[in-house]
């Protein structure tokens, strides 16, 4: 792998700081999520969801939202021909996007996804949802793979699978919020066999048994394609496993949540409970994901061309060997548990705050370094204070966003 130069490498570090710093304060969660992947992943994936969480504003933020998915476009033309305007997460990505052999079909598949939802596009059918689902989430399910040095055709189309199932699972959770927002993502032949008028309920958006089935529906099929991604999530480097595994169980509880409210999406949004979380955390640690299904089946209709798109390029060198990973050391994992709760009490600070956006400083910057293995290990009774200190804080941030969506 080729050396950065001192001053170039002195830049690129400052460059994956600001993504870092972009993630801390617009995707906490995922920035808490990421310390249990490996630090030479880390710092690529926090790079990937930087770029995203870039897309995600310059469309949802911008008062011209095709004005802003144009610019969009422009940078990403700028990063494909290797000069990345003068900003630290194109710069950063760009060098991803050389060094892990991104295709480009995989980040235009993101930009077209947004514009489906800057111009409202609606969906007929499951196929054409799972079209969505695909480039707005399956998209970054198979640019994740290749983060962690994954190119098996096989293993991406699982990626693929599991990105367009947390899709279909936020959708069945905010059908009444997207509504409200005059957006509508369920399949109208679905509503139509429920005997439901979908331009009609969209203008009176309410709960219904009728509405219910076609949740369930929603979550039956997305409860499909989880099980197909159990395959792909098995052959995984051991290291990347966990991380993934607990965004797969934690997404896949959003669903059961939903049901355990009478598949109601539209009086309230369902969270998943603090404690409920932990518990499926640690499940997800320290057991393995079982799969009835093989990992060669096909592709869906609907992530084919991503499949397709990361066959046909190759890196120029890996960025992670899928062989030989030693297990995480137990006091590395301590510490990424209690990095996770200083970030967690961060957020719990920020949410007490939002009415009062100058009552906090803003994020000073962190030194990182690299566990060594003469470090002392953390004392167990450490590590069990966090997982009590996670859950108190989940609890919280549950509280919070109960009443904010009740008072909201």
């Amino acid at each position: 792998m080729p050396q950065l130069s001192g001053n170039k490498s002195a830049k690129h570090r400052r460059d994956i700081a600001a993504c870092r710093a972009l993630l801390r304060t617009g995707s906490l969660t995922f920035y808490a999520a990421s310390h249990f992947l490996p630090r030479d992943i880390r710092d690529s994936a926090t790079v990937l969801y930087a770029f995203c969480r870039l897309t995600d504003d310059a469309v949802d933020l911008a008062s011209n939202k095709a004005a802003g998915l144009h610019r969009m476009r422009e940078r990403l033309e700028h990063v494909y021909t290797g000069q990345p305007m003068a900003n630290p997460i194109d710069r950063a990505f760009t060098d991803v996007v050389e060094r892990l052999a991104i295709p480009r079909a995989l980040p235009e598949a993101l930009l077209d996804g947004c514009e489906w939802d800057v111009v409202g596009r609606r969906y007929e059918d499951l196929e054409s949802l799972q079209a969505y689902a695909a480039r707005v989430a399956g998209s970054v399910g198979a640019m994740m793979a290749l983060v962690m040095g994954v190119r098996d055709p096989n293993i991406v189309a699982r990626a693929c699978d599991l990105g367009v199932a947390m899709q279909l699972s936020n959708i069945a959770r905010d059908v009444g919020e997207d509504a409200r927002e005059g957006r509508l993502f369920l399949p109208l032949q679905w509503l139509a066999e429920a005997g439901i008028d979908a331009d009609a309920w969209m203008q009176h958006p309410t709960h219904s048994r009728e509405l219910g089935s076609v949740i369930q529906r929603l979550l039956l099929s997305a409860d499909e394609i989880y099980a197909r991604a159990d395959a792909g999530i098995a052959h995984l480097p051991r290291t990347c496993r966990p991380g993934i595994r607990a965004a797969r169980i934690l997404y896949a509880e959003i669903g059961r949540e939903v049901e355990r409210r009478g598949l109601d999406s539209i009086s309230s949004r369902a969270v998943v409970p603090g404690k409920r979380k932990v518990a499926l955390l640690a499940q997800s640690l320290f057991s393995s994901v079982s799969t009835d299904y093989n990992l060669a089946n096909p592709p869906l209709e609907a992530t084919q061309f991503i499949a397709d798109a990361v066959a046909m390029s190759s890196p120029r060198h890996t960025a992670i060997s899928q062989d030989g990973f030693m297990p995480i050391p137990w006091w590395n994992l301590a510490r990424s548990w209690a990095r996770v709760v200083e970030i967690l009490e961060k957020l719990e600070l920020r949410q007490a705050a939002q009415f009062n956006a100058d009552a906090l400083p803003p994020p000073s910057p962190r030194r990182y370094v690299a566990a060594q293995p003469n470090v002392v290990p953390i004392p167990w009774w450490n590590l069990a204070r966090s997982w009590v200190r996670i859950v108190e804080l989940l609890e919280q941030l549950e509280q919070r966003d109960q009443f904010e969506s009740t008072s909201g």
